[in-house]
């Protein structure tokens, strides 16, 4: 039952990024020659006007393959004949259908559930917010001039920038707002930086439509900052590559908060798994937008070079560049995947 709604999310979010390159193609008039869910060997196929839909092995990939995307097309419908703009709004919308089910399951789930807002029950005594003058009811309004809506941003934003630095802490008291600068302390026992300010566990509902609406859009703000930071320490090798997961390892941590979900009921399980769906759709998003090869953003970045150069790129050179970027990325799954298999046995 785990693994079949681990494909589900996979799918449904593979489903729905494909959809916003599909859909934008129909738009514009790109004749869509075959539009596949997964990898590998072909399970089931079948057609419908000019488009094969196509159901493969593997669960972890899509593509909607488009006439002239990839060779030359005669074409007057094929996809390297339309306008660098049109062209530019088919691959963004492989990503922006990523936000917009992100922000759409947000909403949903934020309705449902409410939201942790940052308000502080209570302070670690001899830690920094005690001594910076926080107190209990105060709310955390920002971090360094980042906007701080939920109280787990608090300890992720810690995490994402634990170098010990001070931290300037934006808060409100009473409807005023005040700042006061604190610098974490390093627990050697609990192995990272601790600020001292803590709640207790519980969501806050919300009635008005415009602020669930609001927070929706506050969800997708740090899911994206989350992503964009951790892939900053990728690369800053402040993380290590070992601790990437990628399918497998998603798998596993969905399977993770089914068992811990089913025993409080099905209402929580299905919460959970929105929340992670929420996660997975904002990250793909992000990490479709990387300016590298085979990646939606490889081929935007070719686009506003276009634009900028005011001259195509030779199809066979971009194909060229894509078909390396294609197999890097491959090689990468592969060192992904490995490590996750590594960490379950």
């Amino acid at each position: 039952m785990k693994i079949v709604i681990a494909i589900l999310i996979f799918s449904f979010i593979i489903i729905f990024h494909e959809l916003g390159h599909f859909l934008f193609a129909k738009k514009f008039d790109v004749k869509v020659n075959e539009f596949t869910l997964g990898l590998g060997p072909t399970l089931l196929s079948w057609g419908k006007g000019e488009t094969k839909y196509c159901l493969k092995a593997l669960p972890f990939g899509g593509s909607c393959v488009m006439e002239g995307e990839d060779q030359e097309s005669d074409s007057d419908r094929a996809f390297s004949k339309k306008p660098l703009w049109q062209r530019f709004l088919i691959v963004f919308g492989g990503p922006l259908f990523n936000f917009i089910l992100a922000y759409i399951l947000a909403v949903i789930l934020i309705a449902i559930a409410g939201v942790n807002k940052p308000i502080v029950t209570s302070v670690s005594e001899g830690l920094p917010a005690e001594a910076a003058g926080i107190e209990a009811g105060d709310e955390i309004v920002s971090l360094n001039g980042y906007n701080i809506h939920f109280y787990e941003e608090i300890s992720i934003y810690n995490f994402l920038h634990s170098s010990g630095d001070d931290i300037t802490v934006g808060y409100k008291r009473d409807g005023k707002t005040y700042s006061t600068t604190l610098t974490p302390f390093y627990n050697e026992e609990e192995g990272r930086y601790l600020l001292g300010v803590n709640r207790l566990s519980g969501r806050d509902k919300l009635t008005n439509p415009i602020s669930i609406l609001a927070y929706g859009g506050y969800e997708i703000k740090y899911q994206i900052y989350m992503t964009v930071q951790s892939l900053r320490m990728l690369f800053t090798n402040e993380i290590s590559v070992k601790e990437v997961s990628g399918p497998v390892g998603v798998v596993s941590a969905i399977s993770d908060v089914y068992d811990s979900s089913i025993l409080d009921g099905i209402k929580y399980v299905i919460l959970n798994m929105m929340n992670i769906a929420i996660l997975l759709s904002a990250n793909l998003g992000v990490m479709n937008l990387i300016p590298f090869p085979a990646l939606d953003g490889g081929r935007l970045f070719i686009y506003i070079i276009e634009a900028i150069r005011r001259k195509k790129m030779k199809p066979e050179i971009e194909n060229g560049i894509n078909l390396v970027g294609f197999a890097l990325l491959m090689l990468l799954m592969i060192v992904v995947m490995y490590n996750d298999i590594a960490k379950i046995f």
